[in-house]
């Protein structure tokens, strides 16, 4: 279960960015800021809730791979973020960095 936790805790590592983002715009400041905070919280909750039974060095550097792989993908979709070979294959390291922690707990 706290493999679980930890997923889902990577998945609102992103809404916090993008939470972030829409602040840029005023007619969404309000909703961005207020959706970047619930997200920093729900986050972080289930960070704690994996970390009663993985390790916190595993846990936060599978956290923050989530987070950052998942908000490039929703920067490169949704907000035209540069897309290259280069920077997929950033991710791509970031991704394959976080399946050898997994696989080495």
């Amino acid at each position: 279960m706290s493999w679980f936790y930890l997923f889902v805790a990577g998945l609102f590592e992103i809404g916090w960015p993008i939470g972030l983002k829409m602040a840029q715009h005023p007619q969404t400041r309000l909703l961005g800021f207020a959706g970047a905070v619930v997200f920093m919280g729900l986050s972080g909750f289930m960070l704690w809730l994996a970390q009663r039974h993985i390790p916190i060095g595993t846990a936060y550097a599978v956290w923050t791979g989530i987070g950052a792989a998942g908000t490039f993908l929703v920067g490169v979709l949704y907000y035209g973020d540069p897309a290259s070979l280069a920077r997929y294959l950033g991710v791509a390291l970031i991704v394959g960095g976080v399946v050898i922690l997994k696989l080495a707990h």
